[in-house]
């Protein structure tokens, strides 16, 4: 008597997506202080195929897994809770916090939705990846048995730096005071890119907080306190003088921009000056001044 066929096991399937979206955050760090980051995040997804033959439609992972990374870490303070210089209290929807670091001390206060506290010593692309991972997985459907996660820099030939800053206008998630970017700069002076200027800026603006005079509430003990109220509620943050650059408008990177070719347009009259500034990955404002 033949043997019944035993049914076959079922096959798993993999499907990726290279730079899903970037993650433009803000992070404390013990040496370092407030620094800007932006992530470029990857998705891989395992699991049986559906009806249509697919782990999951590639229209459904960016919107699912997008919305879920923008209402998270992107635009907030990623908080390492097991840092020893840190103190944080969390009430009534909103978080305070004191961290005191290499870099000095830091004040900052906000909603809730401007923070995410991640359970580690030290924030990282790695750990924070491990945070987001789990959440991730309850966006797609049961069918995906493995979500694996992983965030990476940009790859940079040239100067970067590492910027933090907060635009209170802004009806999204940029009005919070704390969020950040890792920017490339391209600098051309009479159509020539200036390599010196480029690498200048970058070590000037290392890990800068840049904030918008009218915010400054108090300059006094040689530290910066930038206050403000958006749509999302009231931000205060306060970290040492030299660890910030004012200026005169906002920070969008429009003007950021526009304020980098001034001052260099002054240093270089009579010449061509184009600054190429970048928010994070891929995008950015360009800024131009001729000679009179």
């Amino acid at each position: 008597m033949p043997r019944p066929l035993s049914k076959p096991p079922s096959r798993l399937s993999s499907l990726f997506v290279e730079h899903l979206t970037v993650i433009d955050c803000a992070r404390l760090d013990a040496v370092r202080g407030l620094v800007g980051e932006s992530w470029i995040v990857d998705i891989e997804l395992i699991g049986e195929l559906d009806a249509q033959s697919m782990v999951l439609d590639f229209g459904e992972v960016k919107k699912r897994l997008k919305r879920a990374l923008d209402d998270s870490a992107d635009h907030t303070l990623l908080v390492p809770l097991r840092d020893p210089g840190l103190q944080v209290e969390t009430r009534d929807g909103r978080v305070s916090l004191r961290h005191d670091g290499g870099a000095g001390r830091i004040d900052h206060a906000s909603p809730a939705c401007a923070v995410t506290l991640i359970d580690t010593a030290r924030v990282s692309a790695d750990s924070l990846a491990a945070h987001l991972a789990p959440m991730l997985k309850t966006v797609v459907p049961d069918s995906v048995a493995e979500l694996r996660l992983r965030l990476r820099e940009e790859a940079i030939d040239g100067p970067r730096y590492h910027y933090t800053h907060g635009l209170k206008k802004h009806a999204g998630h940029c009005q919070r005071i704390a969020h950040g970017h890792r920017s490339r700069i391209e600098i051309r002076v009479d159509g020539d890119r200036d390599a010196a200027l480029e690498a200048a800026l970058a070590a000037r603006w290392a890990d800068i907080y840049l904030g918008t005079r009218e915010d400054l509430k108090s300059d006094a003990g040689g530290r910066h306190r930038y206050e403000y109220v958006s749509a999302e509620g009231a931000f205060m943050l306060e970290l040492p003088a030299a660890r910030c650059d004012l200026l005169a408008s906002d920070t969008t990177v429009e003007c950021i921009a526009d304020h980098l070719a001034d001052v260099i347009a002054a240093e270089r009259p009579n010449r061509a000056i184009t600054v190429r500034a970048y928010e994070g990955v891929m995008k950015g404002a360009i800024a131009r001044r001729r000679p009179d």
